[in-house]
Parts: C-alpha cells; sequence; structure tokens
C-alpha cells in the first residue's frame, strides 16, 4: 500500500519509530516485539506482528519512507505474512504427472 503525506520525512518517521507516538494508532499488543526487527534510520523500518486472536498467525510489516517535496512523503507498507503455518505445501518430487514414453 502506498500513500502520499502532507508531512516531511522527519515527522512521519516519529510517528513510526517513536512507541509512545506509534501507540496511538498501532497498539503495542498488535507487535511481537515492541522494538523494530530492522531499520534504517530515517528510510526504513520493519516491525514484527503478530494477530491478537486465534490463530495468532506472525508477520513483518515494512514502512518505507520516499521524499517526495519540501513537505511532503510517500509512505509504502510491505506487509509480509511470515507464519510457517501459511507457507505453500512442498510439490511432490515427481511432480504427480504420468511417465512420458520413450522413444527407442
Amino acid at each position: 500500500m502506498e500513500y502520499s503525506l502532507d508531512a516531511p520525512c522527519e515527522k512521519v518517521w516519529r510517528a513510526i519509530s517513536i512507541a509512545e507516538i506509534r501507540e496511538s494508532w498501532l497498539p503495542g499488543a498488535n507487535l511481537r516485539h515492541a522494538k523494530p526487527v530492522q531499520h534504517i534510520a530515517g528510510e526504513e523500518i520493519t516491525y514484527q506482528m503478530r494477530d491478537t486472536a486465534p490463530p495468532y498467525l506472525e508477520s513483518t510489516v515494512t514502512f518505507r519512507l520516499i521524499p517526495t517535496g519540501d513537505n511532503s512523503t510517500q509512505l509504502r507498507i510491505i506487509h509480509d505474512l511470515t507464519d510457517a503455518r501459511c507457507a505453500p505445501a512442498p510439490k511432490a518430487a515427481n511432480s504427480n504427472t504420468p511417465e512420458m514414453m520413450r522413444a527407442a
């Protein structure tokens, strides 16, 4: 998801990186850990999330800031489901197809 914000990157960065401010729009109960998994100061920050209701799926959310002008910022939100229970089932080694006939 992408959003155009009428605020400088510094202000948006504070809103997503300072816990006291972040709590007003992203409650700590949704975070698996209060501290970010990784971050590039002023540009990108990633949090590990956990659903508050069963089946309690885990994911990561990355907030990426792109300056678009003097007082505007493009906010890109990347949400990846990382829970192993949601991984696709492995394909069969034989690809589950009939054998091909070989020509002599």
